[in-house]
């Protein structure tokens, strides 16, 4: 029978329950279980789709089409699976489907309610997730903070699930914090207590507590948290702050948890294979060399808006044991004035993806200083299409090149929409999303990158590189090195004459892992360290003067 964790948080939102859950997912991983995880997310939303960067964070998207919350991305670098529809439940999702079968008349006349109806379509879900494929264990995290009302149901939804499966079958894991309070630094241990009293209330007891906690939790205090919240002393751990979120796993491992979880489900207590994990955060920790990365974008005020993409340069820096410093640019800053100011100290430029006419002449500066100064440059969706404009523009001399959603009447459209969205008007899922393959062209930088000649990759995006234009940006020196299988849409750019010049109109980003870095991103790295001289880490930089 599949086994099921489910991650609740209290006292405070982003208190690292996705890193929890993740980390849990990864040291059962290297126990050889198989393993998917699911986010139960409380809001009204359908999916991510249509959210606020900024408020938000990325959207993050699966191989067949889900746009979902960036967690998913979490699970995906720690776990190194593909998830799917099935890893992400949000409440109007879960509406929008009890309400269809209401009105498909599946309820046979019956008043549907909150209870049996909305806790057991979320029920059926959290059984999907364990069945397609089939894995030993699901790790569902649910979403917000014990007490909001919005996620209640959610609640409700796993207490009758864990009746229903038999204890021995699912395990509760809860996320609190131990603050400091006080001039003197006093560690507290009410909210924590507070906390489990109100999951408590809602009918579910934890089986283990992990505490957040910037100082080591004494044993006293453990003993304390223990007896107030009815867990035993090895089922409180202790979770502090470390230096990158992929100790966390080694950090569990360390402290018995994974013995703890697999006997409180009655699996076997297999030999635990570290070796890959432990040197992935030793090059982390211990690197040879160290490059800055400038990332122009347009939500750069928020940390997670780009957080794939950041954690996609680190493991590019892990496969080239290197430091990755990374420089967040509002591209915004950048169109007007002196770009070289802001981008001069830089070993490689990242442009990001992003939507609407904000910051895009910096972006196209970026690019443009990237491709005259033989900074290594990777472009990511937008990325690309600006990459396209930039090089219309000054090298093959098509003065007004731009993109129809910038300027939807601009007489040089070298990126327009995609036909099939002309027509489009509802702005949830109908994007191209999701996997597609992509042919690369023999002898390219792209090709040699991969290393084959077929990859798929992730889209999220309605406009696209004009093919009117194509043979234009050839004579100029643009090669479309990566193609739909039907040679219809430009999926890859590149500029020969260039240390590492190639933009790409999907996010690879989203198939990066800290075990297997993305090839694009660790081509990226490798050009930037080429680029910095092989600069030691720890050595002084121009970057770090233009930082300063």
């Amino acid at each position: 029978m599949t086994k099921y964790i489910f991650v609740t948080g209290g006292v405070v939102s982003s208190i690292g329950k996705g890193i929890a859950a993740a980390s849990i997912g990864r040291i059962l991983r290297n126990r050889g279980f198989s393993v998917t995880m699911q986010k139960l997310d409380p809001y009204i939303n359908v999916d991510a789709g249509t959210m606020n960067p900024f408020q938000h964070g990325e959207v993050f998207v699966t191989d067949d089409g889900t746009e979902t919350d960036l967690d998913l991305g979490h699970y995906e670098r720690f776990i190194d699976a593909n998830l799917n529809r099935y890893s992400s439940v949000t409440t109007g999702s879960v509406y929008s489907e009890v309400i269809a079968k209401e009105r498909r008349g599946d309820y046979l006349g019956g008043c549907v309610q909150m209870i049996p109806h909305i806790t057991n379509e979320i029920k059926d879900r959290i059984r999907a997730a364990g069945a397609n494929p089939p894995v030993d264990i699901v790790i569902g995290e649910i979403g917000g903070t014990v007490g909001d009302i919005e996620g209640q149901v959610f609640i409700e939804a796993i207490r009758q699930f864990r009746k229903e499966v038999g204890n021995s079958n699912c395990l509760n894991v809860h996320v609190t914090l131990i603050p400091e309070v006080g001039p003197w630094g006093e560690i507290k241990t009410k909210p924590t207590q507070h906390s489990v009293m109100k999951l408590r209330e809602m009918g579910i007891q934890p089986d283990i507590l992990i505490c957040r906690t910037k100082r080591p939790i004494s044993d006293e205090m453990r003993e304390k948290i223990s007896l107030f919240c009815d867990v035993s002393k090895e089922g409180v751990v202790e979770s502090m702050d470390v230096d990158s979120i992929y100790e966390v796993p080694l950090v569990y491992e360390d402290m018995g948890l994974t013995s703890l979880v697999v006997g409180r489900l009655g699996l076997p207590d297999r030999p635990a294979n570290l070796e890959q994990w432990r040197e992935i955060v030793r090059r982390i920790k211990e690197p040879t060399y160290e490059v800055a990365v400038g990332v122009v974008g347009k939500y750069t005020d928020n940390g997670d808006a780009y957080i794939s993409i950041g954690e996609a340069l680190k493991h590019g820096g892990i496969a080239n044991d290197a430091k990755v410093s990374l420089q967040w640019i509002d591209s915004e800053n950048l169109d007007e004035g002196d770009v070289s100011a802001a981008l001069s100290g830089l070993d490689a430029v990242v442009v990001a993806g992003g939507f609407g006419k904000r910051g895009i002449e910096g972006k196209i500066r970026s690019v443009q200083y990237a491709r005259e100064t033989q900074t290594p440059y990777l472009g990511l969706c937008l990325g690309m299409q600006m990459a396209v404009i930039e090089f219309a523009r000054n090298v093959c001399g098509i003065g007004e090149a731009n993109s129809e959603e910038m300027d939807p009447t601009t007489p040089e459209p070298v990126i327009h929409i995609l036909p099939e969205q002309k027509l489009v008007t509802d702005m949830g899922a109908t994007m191209r999303l999701g996997e597609y393959r992509c042919q690369l062209v023999a002898g390219t930088l792209a090709e040699r990158v991969y290393g084959e000649p077929v990859v798929m990759e992730r889209h999220r995006h309605r406009y696209e590189l004009n093919n009117e234009y194509r043979e234009r940006l050839a004579k100029g020196g643009m090669i479309c090195s990566g193609l739909s299988p039907d040679y219809r849409l430009v999926e890859i750019v590149e500029v020969p004459d260039h240390p590492y010049f190639i933009a790409t109109q999907f996010h690879p980003e989203f198939k990066s892992r800290p075990n297997r870095a993305h090839p694009l991103f660790q081509g990226v790295i490798e050009a930037a360290v080429r680029r910095s001289g092989g600069r030691k880490c720890g050595a002084a930089s121009s970057a770090d003067g233009d930082r300063a």
